[in-house]
């Protein structure tokens, strides 16, 4: 299994991808395709003293930014953006990860990659933790106007990502509105859950309003781009103060540190299940190959956990099984 990284655009680039892709090949017994400055990634090498086996090292003379605009990826053809989705696209590698530009990642999979036959769009879809258990947000970012039969193949693939990759057996789907009633919500989400109840290939649970979210009222949570980015960033906030008001309250005073003492084993697993380096990036539901868009700002810890995500999208076959089911929605 080889799986293409591209070491720029991020905001530790490309120490971190580097550092990751090594540990990537000792844990995961994967081959790695680093794409990137060769000057720099052998740089990296060498400060670390890292070994270059079952690495393959890919010039790229050109960087794509965070600033950059998502065509971009058309407008530097010698970025290692390009480079990376030019060699998905030509089936030199199996999976691509990459933390840089979200929006030029998206159109370059789009463009170059292509869709699974049948999709009419490609969902930014990523994983978080909720009581027991995790949820996936399709679309949390890519498309901002949707139609209910984009929002329904949002829900088909999310079930088969979620059943296959996390072994979630008839994954519920719920729909996110300010309503548990069918007729809540603007007219898109009214007819969206019209057509997602008709659906027999999944298991649809309802609407599923803001609070049900972190309570883990279902396992796919489906929504255009607009109203999922609001959610997850929303999640992600309240997450971080709750973490920071909890870390405040057991350093008050020393009554309050000794009571920490006999609850540390407890807060270290709450950390390590809500802690998003853990989990790898954002799926890209939709794409005819697995690409994972990890976090701009990743450490090595998150990075290899992409790494580890794409590895695990490959092994489970989801592309295939996603495509027939998109059959049977035909």
């Amino acid at each position: 299994m080889k799986i293409i990284v591209d070491v720029m655009g991020a905001d530790n680039s490309p120490d971190v991808m580097v550092k990751a892709a090594v540990r990537a090949v000792k844990e995961l017994s994967a081959q790695i395709i680093l794409v990137g400055d060769e000057k720099e990634i052998n740089r990296v090498l060498s400060e670390n003293k890292l070994s270059s086996a079952d690495l393959q090292i890919v010039n790229a003379n050109d960087v794509i930014t965070m600033e950059d605009d998502p065509i971009s990826v058309r407008k530097k053809p010698e970025s290692s953006l390009a480079v990376c989705l030019n060699l998905l696209k030509n089936g030199e590698g199996d999976a691509l990860v990459s933390a840089g530009n979200s929006g030029a990642l998206l159109v370059g999979a789009t463009l170059f990659v292509r869709c699974i036959k049948g999709v009419r769009r490609a969902a930014m879809a990523p994983v978080m933790p909720v009581k027991n258990g995790m949820l996936m947000i399709a679309d949390s970012g890519a498309n901002i106007e949707c139609k209910p039969e984009m929002l329904e193949q949002f829900a088909v693939m999310g079930s088969v990502y979620m059943k296959n990759v996390l072994g979630i057996n008839n994954p519920r789907v719920g729909l996110a509105n300010n309503g548990a009633e069918e007729t809540k919500g603007t007219d898109l989400y009214v007819e969206t859950h019209k057509v997602l109840k008709e659906n027999k290939n999944i298991n649809f649970v309802g609407n599923v309003e803001g609070r049900g979210v972190p309570m883990g009222e279902c396992d796919v949570l489906v929504c255009d781009g607009f109203t999922g980015n609001l959610i997850l960033k929303t999640y992600e906030g309240a997450g971080k103060m709750f973490a920071d008001e909890i870390k405040n309250m057991f350093k008050k005073n020393i009554i309050s540190k000794i009571g920490a003492l006999f609850v540390l084993g407890g807060i270290k697993d709450l950390k390590k299940r809500m802690d998003y380096k853990e989990i790898g990036g954002a799926v890209i539901l939709g794409i005819s190959k697995p690409v994972i868009k990890a976090h701009g700002s990743s450490d090595e810890k998150a990075f290899f956990s992409a790494i580890r995500q794409a590895v695990n999208f490959v092994s489970t076959d989801v592309i295939s099984k996603i495509s027939d089911e998109m059959g049977k929605e035909a």
